[in-house]
């Protein structure tokens, strides 16, 4: 018995010049562009990510001045730094504001970003205002804050009934505080951004399904939303795990590190061991070190959360 075939003879002819494929298709049968279309981005990433790294990592094995030739000291700065107590001061530091960013960020993007995503009434204006500190630099958020905050002539000095004397950073805990309530004020619409987007993107089926089931708008938003945005929420971590251990701006504007010692994070202090101490060899392993980090404490969230898997959050729609 034979088969007649309802392809056009001249399609047929094409596909059996190009080895029995549809033209334009890969043997997989997905169209792809080819690997030139990545050349430029590949280049400019080698340009200023891994040949700067690559020199860092370098200079971290030597000493230099910034004036005379580096001389090789092998791992005497990595040594040198495993017994500077200031820097062990430092790790932690960083290490907590990162973790209070991540705590006190990430629900509220997320209530912000649903509702962001919905349709009430003046969303849109409230949406763009909110925005705003986005568009600003950490170094004019950083300045502003400083004036509005300042001891003598800003708020707190007006409103001395709770504030105290209004020396904000005069004490740690105060100066932590306003460290981690200027990054969330700033940052904070950056991840609302990322969540509104997700959750406009929850299909809205499963909404109407629950609806009809009884579920009330709290048990929507944990049984439905939460579990849709998984994949955003592991992603924004991520951004805010970088983004706190590599804070500079902030710190070096709003407290300088004081008092004391008591807000000079790690990226701070790399600055003042190059700028200041001119030990470029120490603030390179410094800041190789803090790649290390923010690398493996970005892999055991990804390994931990399966985000790692790409399973999608639609399976079975």
């Amino acid at each position: 018995m034979t088969t007649t075939s309802l392809t056009p003879p001249a399609t047929q002819r094409r596909r059996a010049a190009s080895g029995g494929r549809p033209p334009g298709r890969s043997g997989t049968g997905t169209s792809r562009p080819g690997s030139a279309w990545a050349a430029p981005a590949a280049v400019f990433f080698a340009l200023f990510a891994l040949v700067p790294l690559v020199l860092v990592a370098a200079l971290s094995l030597s000493s230099w001045d910034g004036l005379s030739g580096p001389e090789f000291v092998g791992l005497g700065n990595w040594k040198k730094l495993l017994d500077d107590p200031v820097m062990l001061k430092s790790l932690w530091l960083s290490v907590l504001l990162t973790v209070l960013g991540v705590a006190i960020q990430t629900p509220l993007s997320i209530l912000l970003g649903v509702w962001a995503a919905g349709h009430q009434r003046n969303r849109a204006v409230l949406s763009a205002i909110y925005f705003v500190p986005l568009l600003l630099s950490a170094t004019a958020v950083s300045v502003l804050w400083r004036a509005v905050l300042d001891p003598n002539f800003g708020v707190p000095a007006q409103v001395s009934w709770l504030f105290g004397d209004g020396n904000l950073f005069g004490v740690q805990s105060s100066a932590i505080g306003v460290l981690v309530f200027v990054s969330a004020w700033q940052f904070t619409p950056l991840h609302t951004l990322i969540y509104q987007g997700a959750a406009r993107a929850v299909p809205q089926v499963l909404y109407q399904a629950a609806r009809i089931d009884g579920a009330g708008t709290v048990r929507q938003f944990f049984h439905i939303t939460l579990p849709q945005l998984r994949n955003s929420i592991i992603t924004s971590m991520i951004l805010m795990v970088v983004g706190g251990l590599t804070t500079f701006e902030t710190v070096l504007i709003l407290t300088q590190g004081g008092p004391g010692t008591d807000t000079t994070i790690s990226a701070f202090y790399m600055y003042q061991k190059a700028f200041k101490s001119y030990d470029y060899g120490t603030a390179s392993a410094i800041g190789v070190l803090l790649v290390l980090v923010a690398t493996v404490i970005s892999l055991i969230m990804v390994r931990l959360s399966g985000y790692g898997k790409m399973r999608s959050t639609m399976e079975g729609l």
